[in-house]
């Protein structure tokens, strides 16, 4: 774990072909309780290991967020997902439609999310399965879901963008910052699909017109 003296360790990544080397580096700090800064298909975010608490609260302060801040799963397939979320036959033919890309799916959620991660009343989880490279390489290597939040800071009105900015705001409150180049600001759409119509909660980066006319209000 990161302490207020140490250093981010800071890697830049390619884009499309991220080195393994650097990778594993990363995995290996997430898995000793460090939190990850690492791109998606829509905006960079702030990661760490399922089952850390601590590290989730790191994540927490950093984003000034209370137990109502709901994390995600950034997942690597769909058979991942379904570890930890309960997916029937019509919603694993609408998510395989739509992923890997920029969609986070609320679904109900398995006895393996811990208890801490859900929804209070509703036991829901979010999950997603990203299409860049980088975020599919470290779920590759880490071999499991990465507990997920957007970055973006207290007081900013969009997530960071630039890996020079978010190093020189994060580096001594983070422990890896994987640089991959620009990757957006607009987070991912919401599809609440624990009904039996799904329903866009929010709209961002993927588009509602692959739901075509079943999208609630």
């Amino acid at each position: 774990m990161i302490t207020d003296l140490s250093v981010a360790q800071f890697f830049t990544i390619h884009p499309d072909n991220p080195q393994l080397r650097l990778i594993r580096q990363a995995v290996g700090i997430i898995r000793g309780g460090g939190v990850v800064v690492s791109p998606t298909d829509s905006c960079y975010a702030l990661g760490c290991h399922i089952g850390d608490k601590a590290a989730m609260e790191r994540i927490r302060a950093i984003r000034e967020v209370d137990a109502r801040h709901h994390f995600g799963l950034l997942c690597r397939d769909l058979a991942e997902a379904a570890t930890y979320a309960r997916i029937d036959d019509a919603q694993f033919r609408l998510i395989r439609a739509a992923t890997p890309g920029s969609y986070t799916f609320i679904l109900h959620a398995t006895r393996e999310v811990p208890r801490r991660l859900l929804h209070p009343r509703r036991k829901t989880i979010g999950v997603r399965i990203p299409a860049h490279r980088v975020a599919q390489a470290l779920l590759a290597e880490l071999g499991e879901p990465l507990l997920s939040s957007t970055l973006i800071l207290p007081g900013d009105s969009a997530p960071l963008d630039d890996a020079q900015d978010i190093r020189t705001r994060l580096e001594h409150r983070v422990d890896v910052i994987l640089d991959a180049g620009p990757c957006g600001v607009v987070p991912t759409t919401v599809v609440d699909l624990t009904s039996g119509v799904p329903v866009i909660t929010r709209q961002g980066k993927g588009s509602a017109k692959l739901f075509g006319e079943t999208i609630g209000a």
